[in-house]
């Protein structure tokens, strides 16, 4: 007789992680068409939220059009955050980046609204994102936008100290 499988604890991995909830993770996934929104981003309960520590995402194949010309901008966007209830899921955090490939925006809008995207889908003690777009005419251009969580002074000192830290350190981007 074969015994069947036991599913009451299917939303959840071995380590506990909630995933049941999740849409874009294990299954084909379409296109984002419509554009970029922070409804693309799919986030899983953080297990650890009183430990704080920082994740941080590297997009090296960005792509997206420029406003005026719909010629294409090149960049790697860095996101950099410390979860507090949330952290997101890289697969929807991957098609979400993938949305701005037909998007026209200019680079700072992009990354602003990356991080209003991350802030809203998160809501994490903070959150930077870099823009690091290849030079178009010879012209460098690199745009950071960061955003604290307004929480009780003393967690609020210990955040501060620890990105303080965190942008200290060299070679974060590399394996």
């Amino acid at each position: 007789m074969t015994k069947k499988k036991d599913t009451t604890d299917a939303a959840y991995t071995r380590s506990q992680d909630q995933t049941g909830h999740l849409r874009a993770l294990g299954v084909k996934s379409e296109y984002p068409h419509a554009g970029p929104g922070a409804h693309i981003m799919e986030a899983f309960p953080n297990n650890f939220p009183d430990r704080p520590y920082i994740v941080s995402i590297a997009f090296p194949e960005f792509t997206s059009l420029c406003p005026v010309t719909g010629q294409p901008d090149f960049a790697t966007i860095v996101t950099e955050y410390i979860p507090d209830r949330l952290c997101v899921e890289s697969k929807s955090f991957k098609l979400y980046m993938f949305a701005y490939r037909n998007h026209q925006s200019f680079m700072e809008t992009i990354t602003n609204t990356v991080l209003d995207h991350m802030t809203e889908a998160l809501d994490p003690l903070w959150c930077r994102v870099k823009g690091l777009f290849t030079p178009r005419g010879g012209t460098h251009l690199h745009v950071f936008a960061e955003r604290f969580k307004q929480v009780d002074a003393e967690r609020a000192a210990m955040v501060r100290d620890m990105v303080s830290e965190w942008k200290r350190e060299s070679g974060r981007h590399t394996a």
